[in-house]
């Protein structure tokens, strides 16, 4: 009798069904949806965290940390953006590492078993009589014949398929791109020292003209978050005509005839003399 090869071509079958770009696609495709999200989650922190929209002009602008702290004897503040002072989160995947197993066994038994008897259950009955001179003898004699034939087959088959998969995925820490690196180091340079009153500037306190002349006061301020700031300067007493005053750049330029003046920008002022020779 023939090996049944069912089990085997069941087991070949079951291994070219088994659905391997699913199998192994589907680990790599979330790996590549996770390291978007990471990235979204990086960009998300920058925005929400590190950035605000200043209402006025609808800008984007950082958000700074001031510090203030004694400097030769004097308070100072200092301003940080604060992203240069916080880990940024930026996870990338280093290693995906997937390990495939397919298990699949075929077995097949066949066992036959056949008997085999024969019996014909006929009778035949023969009677001979033989008879010589004074003597006789008779004969008789009896056949039967029997014929049976049984037969017996069984044959067995099993198979079982198994497949597992191992997945592995490393991720950590990763440096951050070249251009935010950059904008961080932009960052880190602005770090600023300033007052925590502000800083008020002129170009000099005492002033030395002849009759019937002008001389120009250039004034510079800087806020206490460390902003050059000229619409904050003022005069006090109101001496200077408006039309004498301009703001040039980061300064504003008074045009003082004699006397003595006072200039204000914040918490800070400044007295001015201007005299004739």
């Amino acid at each position: 009798m023939a090996i049944d090869t069912t089990p085997s071509q069941v087991a070949t079958n079951a291994l070219q069904a088994i659905p391997f770009g699913s199998i192994i696609g589907s680990p790599l495709k979330a790996c590549i949806e996770a390291q978007a999200m990471a990235a979204k989650t990086s960009w998300e922190f920058i925005q929400e965290v590190g950035l605000y929209e200043d209402p006025s002009t609808k800008e984007k602008k950082t958000v700074n940390v001031s510090f203030s702290f004694i400097k030769e004897g004097r308070m100072a503040q200092i301003n940080v953006p604060l992203l240069t002072i916080v880990p940024i989160p930026y996870i990338a995947i280093k290693d995906i590492d997937i390990n495939f197993k397919a298990n699949i066994s075929a077995a097949s038994s066949t066992h036959s078993e056949t008997s085999s008897s024969k019996s014909l259950d006929t009778k035949a009955e023969m009677q001979a009589r033989l008879k010589l001179g004074p003597f006789s003898m008779s004969t008789k004699m009896n056949a039967s014949y029997s014929s049976k034939k049984d037969s017996k087959a069984t044959s067995d088959s099993k198979y079982s398929v198994e497949y597992t998969m191992d997945v592995g995925v490393k991720a950590g820490q990763d440096s951050m791109p070249a251009g935010l690196a950059k904008v961080l180091e932009l960052l880190g340079n602005s770090l600023d020292v300033s007052d925590p009153n502000g800083t008020l500037e002129v170009n000099s306190t005492h002033f030395k003209v002849a009759a019937g002349e002008s001389v120009k006061l250039i004034a510079t301020y800087k806020n206490q978050d460390g902003l050059l700031d000229p619409k904050e300067i003022t005069e006090i007493g109101k001496k200077v005509d408006d039309s004498k005053i301009k703001i040039d750049g980061d300064n504003k330029v008074f045009e003082l005839v004699e006397g003595d003046y006072t200039i204000e920008a914040g918490k800070k002022k400044i007295e001015i003399s201007v005299k004739t020779v």
